[in-house]
C-alpha cells in the first residue's frame, strides 16, 4: 500500500499545484478585471466630469449673456425715456420761447431765410399770435395754422414751400439733438 500511498499523495500534490496555478490564474484574472474596471470606471468618471464641466460652462455663459442683454435692455429703455424726457422738456421750451421778446427775432431771421430761398414775395402760414409780428415783415399772411412756433412759407406761385415750424425743424433735426443728448449722458 505504501505505493498506492505514495501514487494518491502525488495526485494530491499534483492537484494542489494545478489548484495553485489555477487560483494564481485567477488572481491575475481577476486583478486584471479589477484593473480594466477601474480603467473604464475613470475614463466614464472622465468623460461625464468633462460633460458636466461643459454645460456648467454653457449654462453660465447662457445665464451671463441674457443678463448682460437685460442690462443692455434696461440701459437702452432708460436712455429713450431720458430721451423722450429731453425732447418733451425741448418742446416746452420751444413753446415757452414763444412768449419771450427773442422770439420776434426768431421770426425775423425765419422770414429772411424764406425770402432768400422763395423770393420776397413769399404767403406765411402762422398761427394767430404771430401775425402782428409778421405782417410788420411785408409778408402775407396765408392761413392760421396749429403749431408751436414759426411758420410755413410759400412763394407766391405756391410750388415752392418751406416748413419753419418748430415741430418740423425738431423733427428734422431730432437725430443730431439725440446724438449730442446720448454724447452728454455718456
Amino acid at each position: 500500500m505504501s505505493a498506492l500511498n505514495t501514487f494518491e499523495e502525488e495526485i494530491q500534490d499534483r492537484k494542489r499545484k494545478e489548484l495553485a496555478i489555477l487560483n494564481s490564474l485567477l488572481d491575475e484574472k481577476k486583478d486584471r478585471v479589477a484593473q480594466i474596471k477601474n480603467e473604464r470606471l475613470t475614463e466614464i468618471k472622465e468623460k461625464y466630469d468633462s460633460e458636466s464641466d461643459n454645460k456648467a460652462k454653457r449654462e453660465f455663459a447662457r445665464i451671463t449673456e441674457s443678463a448682460r442683454l437685460d442690462a443692455k435692455k434696461i440701459l437702452f429703455d432708460a436712455i429713450n425715456s431720458t430721451m423722450s424726457t429731453a425732447l418733451d422738456s425741448i418742446k416746452v421750451e420751444l413753446k415757452n420761447n414763444t412768449k419771450k421778446a427773442d422770439y420776434k427775432k426768431t421770426l425775423e431771421d425765419m422770414v429772411l431765410y424764406a425770402k432768400k430761398y422763395l423770393g420776397d414775395d413769399i404767403i406765411v402760414s402762422c398761427k394767430e399770435s404771430d401775425v402782428p409780428y409778421l405782417k410788420e415783415k411785408k409778408v402775407t399772411i396765408g392761413s392760421s395754422i396749429s403749431t408751436m412756433g414759426g411758420f410755413i412759407a410759400v412763394d407766391k406761385s405756391q410750388s415752392r414751400e418751406i416748413d419753419l415750424t418748430f415741430e418740423e425743424l425738431l423733427e428734422n433735426h431730432e437725430d443730431e439733438i439725440k446724438n449730442f443728448l446720448y454724447e452728454k449722458m455718456i
